[in-house]
Formats: C-alpha cells, sequence, structure tokens
C-alpha cells in the first residue's frame, strides 16, 4: 500500500538550498502540497526562478544573516511550521597538509547554518507545541571516501547534533528529522564526481523528485532518520 501524500495546506515553510538540487524539488513540491514556501540560498538570480516560492538570498555561511532572515520571517507570519536546512558545499581536500581555515568554511555551510536555523525556529515551535526541522546529511557518514574528511565530518556532526535535538523535543511536539538521500545527480554530486568520486552502486541512486517525496511524506513522524 503506497504511503498516502502528506498536505502542508497553510504553513509557512522555509527551505535552505532552494535553488539547485534537492533543496530545490522540495520547495517546489513544498508548494505543490499547499505552503507559503520561502527559499534561502546565495544563488540569488537562480532561487528567483523557483516557481511559487518566495526568494530570500542569503550567504548561508554568514550564520547571523541566516539568524536574522529566519526571525524575520517568523515575526513577520507568526511562526516557522516547517524548516528544511538542505543547503551544503564540498570540496575534496587532503588531510596531509591541510589548513584549518579550510575545514571552518565547510563546517560553516554544513553544519552550523543548519545548527543556526534549528536553534532560531526551535523556542516558537516548542512554544506552540508544532513544528518540524529537516536536517540534510550525507550518506558517506555510513561510509566515507578518501579526501572527503572536512565533508563527511560536517554532515557527521551534523547527524549526531539532529539526532540529540530530535530525541529532547519531539516529547514536546516538535519532530526533528535528519535526511540520508542516498546518490542524486544534484549540481553539487556532478562536481564531485568530476573531481574523481566514483560513483555508487545503481542501487542507491535516486532522484530529487524521489527523495523529496519521501522527506516530505514522512516529516512530522516519529522517526529521526529518513533514507
Amino acid at each position: 500500500m503506497s504511503r498516502p501524500v502528506q498536505r502542508f495546506d497553510g504553513q509557512i515553510a522555509i527551505v535552505s538550498g532552494a535553488a539547485s538540487g534537492i533543496g530545490n524539488q522540495i520547495a517546489r513540491d513544498l508548494v505543490a502540497r499547499g505552503a507559503e514556501v520561502f527559499g534561502v540560498d546565495i544563488q540569488a538570480e537562480a532561487l528567483r526562478e523557483v516557481p511559487g516560492v518566495t526568494s530570500l538570498p542569503c550567504d548561508l555561511a554568514d550564520t547571523d544573516a541566516y539568524r536574522a532572515l529566519l526571525s524575520s520571517v517568523e515575526h513577520d507570519y507568526g511562526r516557522v511550521d516547517v524548516l528544511a536546512n538542505v543547503a551544503g558545499i564540498d570540496e575534496p581536500v587532503s588531510a596531509v597538509g591541510a589548513d584549518t581555515a579550510f575545514y571552518r568554511r565547510i563546517l560553516e555551510v554544513n553544519f552550523f547554518a543548519s545548527v543556526t536555523g534549528t536553534l532560531t525556529v526551535l523556542p516558537g515551535m516548542v512554544e506552540r507545541g508544532h513544528g518540524s526541522i529537516l536536517n540534510c546529511s550525507s550518506d558517506s557518514v555510513h561510509s566515507p571516501i578518501a579526501y572527503g574528511s572536512a565533508y563527511v565530518a560536517s554532515k557527521g556532526a551534523l547527524s549526531a547534533f539532529t539526532e540529540s535535538v530530535a530525541l529532547e523535543v519531539r516529547p514536546l511536539g516538535v519532530y526533528v528529522h535528519i535526511l540520508y538521500p542516498g546518490f542524486v545527480e544534484t549540481p553539487l554530486a556532478a562536481q564531485s564526481l568530476k573531481q574523481g568520486m566514483k560513483r555508487p552502486p545503481k542501487a542507491i541512486v535516486r532522484t530529487v523528485e524521489q527523495v523529496s517525496a519521501s522527506a516530505l511524506d514522512r516529516i512530522g513522524g516519529r522517526g529521526v532518520e529518513i533514507s
């Protein structure tokens, strides 16, 4: 039996990384399912082209700017019902002779932006006893590859953070999830392949449509991991 399509009619949703890839599809699908959607991304021009989505350009590495943006939406609309932190960057690095500044840059976008988003909307969600947060990790956390230490570290930290927060706030009516999307043909994945990453087995290759549908049908449920 197929899972029923979950609706988000009238809900206020914010999606980071909405200009392309998984974030773009989640933003589009939330619109199709009735939500009022705000898209956040550094790619301002591409973000403006996403149909039905209010464009909020922002560099996610600037966590103060991201916090202010989220607080502004919550103030203007009275709530944030759904937050999907999907934005991420990747760049291979050799651990031999690496500079910690490189790791900090990856962590700012892949870890601290999602932490900032989560911590910003969480108090309001807890006060209302309602809300869902989706943080996007990576299957590489379970099977790291060479030269991926910065990316994998950022996503591993995000997974641990999300699982802990989920256990804390679930009794309060707020559901926090970690998404493991598998391998998806996104611009970020294409960049990684170009830089030497091996294509995974066909069995774990998914489309953005499949990942988005799986995430949106399951957020707000009791399971923490979505894959």
